[in-house]
């Protein structure tokens, strides 16, 4: 019995997980059932671990928490009970555990600091919520003082402090100027991550007394500014007139340019520096230099290269920013500031550590009195974090113990629960950076089976589709399910049924027969139920007569059919759809019961025309399409494609967008319908041209829209009802900016190609795609169902990536994402793999043959376990060879056949079986990879047939009463002979046929002499074998016995008297004269039918006769005259030793009145008379070109 697995869906009501030890209950997600079931408090809903409140405005602690019975809240502070009901300021929401502590009305934010726990508890057990720590947000003035001004001689370096007061969170630094325009940066000027402003060297133009460092509070939005800063750069000129004017006797006028210095760091100091950070964070290194020319950053890591798509530089390069940094990133981070007088270098030593992260996080567990189960708790860290556990929220140290309960370090295991099991335990994961802390409830449950599914319920199938008849139940222990069908009906069993864990039942091809009641059956230890419901097969709904092509000129009419069948129960609607949208709000539109008619046809309505019908279970559509003409111009007019567009003009440069613009070509007589524009990506693809979009023939601008990271330049092709214009002139080229990717690779698949791999195949995104330079890809993988975490890996602009080490045949998520040197597109949708197919392991077994007739058998099969398929089950292949006929007990060579059958069929039919014969077969199973093992050979035997016809049959030595029979044997016996069946009849001079005669021949005979046979007659013969299943098809001959003595020697006194022989002198004598006046004829050029005759028809004596060549109009043989008169003509003559094949002619020369022997002496004397048997060939020629008899000779000329 095959069964399917089913995964509930999960509600926000109850939400139920398996555990990999256990089998833990399906709840199902009733409404009615979830408000029945008691279950342990969830926690849904808290506040961050770190709360900063605005202390301006009230501050709410959420907790939220579900349960049966609904839990009750209670509250801890600074980790002892915190009273609510003391605390006026302090309320709880109804229902809830949320608290709302009133600051508005008089209450002050900081007394409520401190580190508050919400646990919600109801009679299963009680959950407890994270540590929320509560902190007022803090946005501190400006200490005053009193600023200096700068006073910089040019070159120099300067830093401008900003120090701005500590608040929660920090602040957000900026600087602008009095006019509140932020303060240029560049590589010479800059902000520190500290806030302060960094010259690395001064200029003139620097003098400004309006330096103001601004500090952001966004959490209190508030702004905070720090007194103005005054800067005056000296130049030496300027200072060289000051001294000038103030000491004249000293020369000053000999001072030296401004000096170029090479490279110190303004920060960080020193040559080393340590920095700690957290993993998953964002890890920020800064270097600063001054220096004269202004330095230049570079970054490398020391032993390593700095992580690929992960690495950014801001502020010039000054900064180093790694984003999602791991324990990979620690290491040694060396910044070199240089410049053309040298360089420095400092060394930063990152440690990454880790708060701890969950591996597995334990899950709740549902399960039936007398079950086992564990809940599982794993985290990392750095350090590794410590694991404890706690019971409803009580060290499990000190909780109340329970006997089938077991602490194993990060493991609980349960054995043989009880109700009175029923907790909520914690998972508590710290370390000196951090904690998790996870709720998982075991719920242990005992309940009598439910069915869910309404009682009567009807369903309504279309015939050979799928039937899906639902028992949805609940119970613990799980209920065993059992289908019946009618009121007294058995089990239900057998290969026309499957059952799903779900205890629905799928019949997968309902018939009209499986019309009727059916009842569902659940049962466990503590009870049983049952419920019925109804199934009804309905006809589908066909359309017998389905609209058809039209072509209609301008202004016609035209009806489109569709007349349907369909269920009589069953009410149909017919909608009618043009080119896949709904029929135009015209009137011209009729719609009939069974048509649709067009009135007054215009060129808009030339498209697809569909007809759908809807019943509630089915729908079928068929379409046609329209095509409308015009008639045709008239001869003054003269139409023509368009010609292009001209002047085309980009405006409106941005981003993501451009306007292009053009003047339109002349129309030619035929108005445009419409614009085509395509682009060129210049930058990817150049002289390559795409579309882009289209525009009615009455707009000449559009708005286009763009990629990043392409080189426009675009086109203009004008359209009529004529064609297409040639393309307009190029517009001129625009570059676009660069950006991350805006999607990801399509087709993205995983397919093994060895047991051991998986191959991650996708279609790389084309050049205008990548929005940038540096495409690359994520590639990430993970084993499906398994608690495994992403396995990722970075690749080059490829298509593909082999994952190695892969279990056989199991299914894996995975997803590609494209990044290039911006930043990764958006997170791409999971696709599921498989890792590469083996082959099969077993072969089907209980093979079995039932044979239905002598050439046709069925085969069945068990269906092999699919865990041994280790693939994709494609079918079955079934080998069968003939062993032996039985008939001749004679091997031959063996020929294998093979038929296939998809899918997981468990029969097939073998047909062009030889009957009578020995045959063997066996039956292999075949997935992707290959075919398995054989089962063993099966043999059988197919019953005895009819037979073919005999092989020959020959008529020799005709006298005047007797005609001697010859035959062969069947090639094909088909089974043992059991006789041959001989019938004959005579045919008259009028063509006619006598009275037939059957003889019964024994089958070992091969020869027949047949007397007493009228003389000069001719017969027909009909002769074919028989087996005791039947006779065969026949073979038939004709034959004709010889003529008197007397007869012939009168007609041979004819043929020999000298009349006749003068006769004949004259007929050739005439014919002679004949040929030479036509020969003069025309050589003089004249024209006479014979001649016209002669030049179609090439004269058969110089060009041989073809024999599929039968036409010769007029100019005929004498033997074709005496053929317009054979009786039972069928075909080619047959071979001289009158052997008449299969594959033969039933035909012979007897037909003609001629003898194949029959000859004349020189004197025209007739020598022969006519034999079945040839005696001797003639020297020339072949039989179909003998020479008439000159008795049918003279016959034809009198």
């Amino acid at each position: 019995m095959m069964k399917k697995k089913s995964i509930p869906a999960s509600k926000p009501f109850l939400i139920l997980f398996l555990c990999q030890m256990i089998s833990a209950l399906d709840v199902p997600l009733d409404s009615k059932l979830l408000e029945e079931l008691s279950q342990p408090p969830t926690i849904t809903h808290q506040s961050p671990k770190d709360y900063i409140v605005d202390p301006r405005e009230n501050i709410v602690i959420q907790c939220e928490a579900k349960g049966k019975p609904p839990p009750s809240f209670s509250w801890t502070r600074n980790g002892t009970h915190f009273d609510i009901d003391k605390d006026a300021q302090v309320t709880m929401k109804p229902n809830s555990g949320t608290l709302v502590i009133n600051i508005m009305n008089g209450g002050k934010a900081e007394a409520y600091e401190g580190v508050y726990q919400c646990t919600a508890r109801n009679e299963r057990g009680a959950a407890i919520s994270n540590n929320i720590v509560i902190r007022p947000s803090r946005s501190p003035l400006w200490t005053k003082e009193k600023l200096e001004p700068h006073q910089v001689r040019e070159g120099d370096s300067l830093v401008l402090h900003c120090r701005p007061p500590v608040g929660l969170p920090p602040p957000i630094i900026f600087w602008m100027d009095n006019a509140f325009q932020r303060l240029p940066q560049s590589e010479r000027v800059s902000q520190g991550l500290n806030g302060d402003l960094y010259f690395s060297n001064v200029q003139p133009e620097d003098t400004r007394e309006d330096y103001i460092c601004y500090a952001r509070f966004n959490h209190t939005q508030t702004i905070q500014q720090k007194q103005p800063i005054s800067v005056k750069v000296f130049s030496l000129d300027s200072l060289n007139d000051t001294i000038a004017a103030n000491l004249s006797d000293t020369d000053i006028y000999g001072a030296k340019p401004v000096t170029e210095r090479q490279p110190v760091l303004l920060t960080p100091t020193g040559s080393t520096s340590t920095k700690v950070e957290l993993r998953g964070n964002v890890l920020l290194l800064e270097c600063i230099a001054a220096g004269l020319p202004t330095p230049v950053i570079r970054w490398i890591k020391e032993g390593g290269e700095l992580p690929a798509n992960r690495t950014f530089f801001e502020n010039f390069k000054k900064t180093l920013k790694i984003i999602d940094v791991s324990e990979a990133d620690s290491g040694n981070y060396k910044c070199i500031a240089r410049n053309t007088l040298g360089s420095v270098h400092h060394v930063i030593s990152v440690t990454v550590k880790a708060a701890p992260y969950w591996i597995t996080a334990p899950r709740n567990l549902v399960l039936s009195p007398g079950e086992d189960g564990t809940l599982i708790c794993r985290a990392n860290g750095n350090p590794k974090p410590s694991i404890s556990w706690l019971a409803n929220g009580v060290p499990i140290a000190i909780a109340p113990e329970d006997p089938s309960r077991k602490v194993d370090g990060d493991t609980i295991i349960f054995s043989h629960v009880q109700e009175r099991s029923s907790a909520v335990y914690q998972c508590n994961a710290s370390n000196e950076y951090g904690y998790l802390l996870a709720n998982a409830f075991v719920n242990v449950l005992a309940e009598p089976p439910r069915i869910l599914t309404p009682a009567n319920k009807l369903y309504q199938v279309i015939a050979d589709s799928p039937a899906l008849l639902d028992c949805a139940y609940f119970g613990s222990p799980k209920p065993e399910i059992e289908w019946f069908k009618g009121v007294k009906g058995s089990i239900l069993r057998g290969n026309e049924y499957v059952f799903h864990d779900n205890g629905t039942l799928e019949i997968p091809v309902a018939q009209k027969d499986s019309t009727g009641t059916y009842t569902c059956v659940a049962r466990n230890e503590l009870g049983k139920i049952q419920n019925e419901v109804h199934l009804e097969i309905k006809d589908p709904t066909m359309i017998i007569k389905q609209p058809e092509y039209k072509v209609v000129q301008r202004y016609g009419q035209v009806s489109f059919e569709c007349i349907i069948k369909h269920d009589s129960t069953l009410l149909p609607t017919v909608i009618w759809l043009k080119d896949n949208d709904e029929l135009p709000d015209d009137e011209r539109f009729l719609v009939g019961k069974d048509n649709l008619t067009i009135m007054n046809v215009t060129d808009k309505d030339d498209g697809t025309y569909t007809c759908i019908v809807n019943t509630t279970l089915d729908s079928v559509s068929a379409s046609a399409v329209l095509t409308v003409v015009a008639a045709p111009p008239t001869p003054a007019i003269i139409y023509a494609r368009p010609n292009p567009p001209f002047d085309l003009e980009l405006t409106g440069q941005l981003e993501r967008s451009i306007e292009l613009s053009w003047i339109p070509g002349d129309e030619n007589n035929s108005p445009i319908t419409h614009f085509v524009i395509e682009y060129e990506d210049g930058l990817h693809e150049p002289g390559v041209w795409h579309y882009q979009t289209e525009v009615p023939g009455t707009q000449t601008t559009v708005q286009l829209k763009l990629s990043p990271y392409v080189n426009y330049s675009f086109r203009v092709v004008a359209v009529n009802k004529i064609g297409r214009s040639q393309p307009s002139e190029p517009s001129e080229q625009y570059l676009t900016k660069s950006a991350s990717p805006d999607e990801n690779p399509a087709n993205v698949q995983g397919i093994g190609s060895e047991p051991d791999n998986l191959v991650i195949t996708w279609e790389s995104l084309k050049g205008f795609q990548s929005n940038g330079p540096g495409l690359q890809y994520k590639v990430s993988w993970r084993q499906k169902d398994v608690d495994d975490e992403w396995t990722s890996v970075i690749v080059a602009n490829v298509s593909k990536y082999i994952v190695s080490g892969t279990p056989t045949f199991v299914p894996y998520e995975i997803k590609v994402q494209a990044l290039n040197d911006l930043g990764y597109a958006p997170e791409p949708s999971e696709v599921i793999g498989h890792s590469g197919e083996d082959l099969p392991m077993v072969a089907p077994g209980n093979v079995q043959v039932h044979v239905i007739n002598s050439t046709l058998a069925k085969v069945h099969w068990d269906p092999v376990p699919l865990k041994t398929v280790r693939g994709h089950l494609q079918g079955y292949k079934v080998y069968y060879w003939k062993v032996q006929s039985l008939s001749r007990r004679s091997r031959r060579h063996v020929e294998k056949k093979i038929l296939t059958f998809r899918g997981n069929k468990t029969f097939g039919m073998l047909p062009g079986l030889e009957p009578y014969s020995s045959y063997k077969l066996n039956v292999r199973v075949v997935n992707g990879k290959g075919e398995g093992p054989a089962s063993p050979d099966k043999v059988f035997k197919t019953p005895e047939g009819v037979p073919s016809s005999p092989s020959y049959l020959k008529i020799t030595n005709p006298t005047l009463d007797s005609l001697t029979l010859e035959w062969g044997s069947p090639t094909h016996p088909n089974g043992v002979l059991t006789s041959y069946i001989l019938k004959f009849q005579p045919i008259n001079n009028t063509h006619e046929l006598g009275p037939l005669v059957e003889i019964r021949i024994p089958a070992n005979e091969s020869s027949l002499i047949l007397k007493n046979l009228n003389y000069s007659t001719r017969y027909k013969f009909y002769f074919n074998a028989q087996t005791s299943v039947g006779s065969g098809s026949q073979i038939t001959e004709e034959a004709v016995t010889i003529m008197d003595e007397a007869m012939a020697s009168r007609q041979v006194d004819i043929a020999t008297q000298g009349w006749f022989i003068g006769l004949m002198c004259a007929v050739a004598l005439l014919i002679l004269i004949l040929l030479i006046v036509c020969f003069i004829r025309r050589n003089k050029g004249g024209k006479y039918p014979v001649k016209e005759k002669e030049d179609a028809h090439a004269d058969p004596e110089i060009q041989p006769m073809k024999e599929d060549d039968g036409t010769f109009g007029e100019y005929r043989s004498l033997e074709s005259d005496a053929e317009d008169h054979k009786p039972l003509k069928k075909g080619s003559r047959t071979p001289s030793d009158r052997t008449v094949k299969k594959e033969d002619s039933d035909d012979s020369l007897v037909d003609y009145g001629e003898g194949v022997n029959g000859q004349f002496n020189e004197d025209g004397s007739f020598i022969g008379q006519y034999s079945g048997k040839k005696e001797k060939e003639p020297a020339e020629g072949n039989e179909s070109s003998e020479a008439p008899s000159p008795v049918n000779a003279m016959n034809s000329f009198v």
